[in-house]
C-alpha cells in the first residue's frame, strides 16, 4: 500500500509526488502518456514559479537545459509602451519559458529522484472506494492489463478533463465562461524579451523558450473561435500585423518551423479541491484563461501548498482534514486574485489598463511592480501603496 498516488505527471503532479517522497511517504506516480510529450501550453515560468524551482533544487536542470534566460519585459498598448521587469525573488533575477517535452520530463526526474514510484504509459480508469472514502486507484498498465494500487490519499493532478474530480464528485464552486481562444507557434530568427501586445479585441503573447526559438501566441475573442480556427493561418498572421507592427516586422525575417497549435476550450473554473481520501492539484482544481501565463506557476504554488500543510499528519484523521481545509482556503486568496486578473485581461479590452499605465510612464519603479504583481513578487495590496496611489491621483 501507498501512503499517496498522484494522478499525472506534469507541472503539478510531479513536483506534489516528489514533495511528498521528500517528507518520507511512499508515492505512486502514474502518468497516461509516455515522456517526452509536448503539450498546450504558454510555457512562461513567472518570478514565483521560478523561485519554487530554485527552492527545490531543479532549477539548474531548466538552465541546462538550453533555455534561454528572460530578463525584460515589454507591454505594448494603444498609446502606452512600458519596459521593465518583475522584482527579484530570492535573490533570483530571470525568469524562463521551457518546452513542455523539457520542463516535464525534468521534473518527472526530480520526483524519481526522490524515491517516487513513477509509472508512464497507465491509464487510470477509476477509484477505489471504502465506506464513502478513496482508498485507491483502478488502472490500465503499458501491457494492456488492469492493476489496482491502494493508498491513504489520492491526488488528482490530471488535468482540466480530470477523471479524479469527476469520480470523485468534485463540484465547481466558481465558474465562468470562456472568454478568449488562441493559435500559437513556434518561429526562427525572431529575437525576443517577454513581449506584451494589447488592442481591443486582440491580445499578443511573445517568449524566448528553447533551442533559439521564439513563442509567438495571438489571442482572440471566444466568440472569433468558430472563424478562427476555419481560417488559422490568414488570422493569426493579420493578428501580429495589426496588433504589433514592429513585430511583425522581425517576423518578416524569421520563420515559421512548427505547425500552428491552438484551443477554444479554455474553461474558468474552481472546483471543490479535496474530500475523503482525495484532492485535487494544477488544473484539476483551478483552470483559467492561459493568457497571463500563470498555469505552470500556480500548479508549483499548489504542490507546495498541499504538501507543505499535510507534513507529517498523513495518518492522522483530524490533522489531514484540517490541513486539506486550509488547503482549499488558500486557493481562494492568492489563486482567486490571479484568476479574476485573467478573467479581466481575458475581456481584451486595454483601456482601463492603458489608462492606468499611461500615467506609471517616466516612474521605473512602479512599472517594475506592475510586472511584479503578475509574477507573484508583489501582492497587488502592495502594488497599491500610498505612493502609488498618490502618483494616480495627481496625473
Amino acid at each position: 500500500m501507498y501512503d499517496v498516488i498522484v494522478i499525472g505527471a506534469r507541472c503539478a503532479g510531479s513536483p506534489t509526488a516528489m514533495l511528498f517522497a521528500r517528507q518520507g511517504y511512499r508515492v505512486l506516480l502514474l502518468e497516461k502518456a509516455r515522456f517526452p510529450q509536448d503539450t498546450l501550453s504558454s510555457h512562461y515560468l513567472h518570478m514565483q514559479g521560478v523561485s519554487l524551482l530554485n527552492r527545490w533544487g531543479l532549477l539548474d536542470k531548466i538552465r541546462n537545459a538550453g533555455c534561454k534566460p528572460i530578463t525584460k519585459q515589454v507591454y505594448e498598448g494603444p498609446g502606452v509602451r512600458i519596459e521593465g521587469f518583475s522584482l527579484p525573488m530570492d535573490g533570483l533575477t530571470e525568469t524562463y519559458a521551457p518546452r513542455r517535452y523539457v520542463l516535464d520530463p525534468l521534473l518527472a526526474e526530480g520526483a524519481v529522484e526522490a524515491g517516487v514510484d513513477f509509472q508512464q504509459g497507465c491509464a487510470v480508469n477509476d477509484l477505489l472506494w471504502e465506506d464513502d472514502r478513496v482508498v485507491g486507484v483502478r488502472y490500465t498498465t503499458p501491457g494492456g492489463g488492469e492493476a489496482t494500487e491502494r493508498a491513504r490519499l489520492v491526488v488528482g493532478a490530471d488535468g482540466m478533463r480530470s477523471l479524479v474530480a469527476r469520480k470523485a464528485g468534485a463540484e465547481y464552486t466558481i465558474e465562468h465562461a470562456r472568454q478568449t481562444c488562441t493559435y500559437y507557434s513556434y518561429w526562427s530568427g525572431v529575437p525576443s524579451d517577454f513581449e506584451l501586445y494589447e488592442r481591443p479585441g486582440r491580445w499578443i503573447g511573445v517568449l524566448p523558450t528553447n533551442n533559439d526559438l521564439t513563442l509567438l501566441m495571438a489571442y482572440f475573442p471566444q466568440a472569433d473561435f468558430g472563424a478562427v480556427r476555419k481560417a488559422v493561418e490568414p488570422a493569426y498572421l493579420d493578428a501580429f500585423r495589426t496588433t504589433a507592427p514592429e513585430l511583425w516586422e522581425r517576423m518578416q525575417e524569421g520563420e515559421r518551423v512548427e505547425q500552428l497549435y491552438g484551443t477554444g476550450h479554455q474553461d474558468n473554473y474552481f472546483r471543490k479541491a479535496y474530500g475523503p481520501g482525495w484532492a485535487l492539484v494544477g488544473d484539476a482544481v483551478n483552470h483559467k484563461d492561459s493568457i497571463t501565463a500563470r498555469g505552470i506557476t500556480e500548479a508549483f504554488v499548489q504542490a507546495q501548498n498541499l504538501t507543505e500543510y499535510i507534513g507529517q499528519d498523513l495518518h492522522d484523521d483530524d490533522k489531514l482534514k484540517s490541513a486539506l481545509r486550509r488547503y482549499e482556503n488558500e486557493l481562494g486568496n492568492e489563486a482567486l486574485h490571479h484568476y479574476q486578473g485573467a478573467l479581466n485581461v481575458a475581456e481584451l479590452k486595454p483601456e482601463g489598463r492603458v489608462d492606468m499605465l499611461k500615467k506609471l510612464v517616466g516612474h521605473q519603479e512602479h512599472i517594475d511592480r506592475y510586472f511584479s504583481t503578475l509574477s507573484g513578487a508583489c501582492s497587488i495590496d502592495d502594488f497599491y501603496n500610498d505612493e502609488l496611489l498618490t502618483l494616480l491621483d495627481q496625473s
